[in-house]
């Protein structure tokens, strides 16, 4: 935990700057980097008949960590994306309860 799912972005993108992206979010949340799962997902958007770019949109599915965490982390995520040339990017939190959340029939 957390979880990134990524739209909008080329997964060879995605690759380049995963390292450095996780390190940041891995100091600043002090947590391995084993927890988290980062998941290219590959999707055609289509807008008046067409296929279009869309701006890339990364969902982030994790227990609730404050509000000052949350900012930091999506100032992390934007930075990144916006390196690897993406102007827009918006980042979106999915919280998770931990009495909803199993890891091998046991929840948090």
């Amino acid at each position: 935990m957390p979880q990134l799912k990524i739209q909008g972005i080329e997964v060879n993108d995605i690759c380049k700057i995963s390292s450095g992206m996780v390190k940041e979010m891995q100091e600043l949340l002090e947590c391995p980097k084993s927890y988290f799962t980062l998941e290219c997902i590959n999707s055609i958007f289509i807008m008046d008949g067409g296929i279009v770019n869309p701006n890339p949109a990364i969902e982030v599915s994790w227990f609730d960590r404050g509000q000052e965490i949350q900012d930091a982390m999506a100032t992390i995520i934007t930075k990144y994306i916006q390196s690897i040339g993406h102007k827009d990017v918006d980042v979106i939190f999915k919280v998770l309860e931990e009495n909803k959340y199993y890891e091998n029939g046991k929840h948090f």
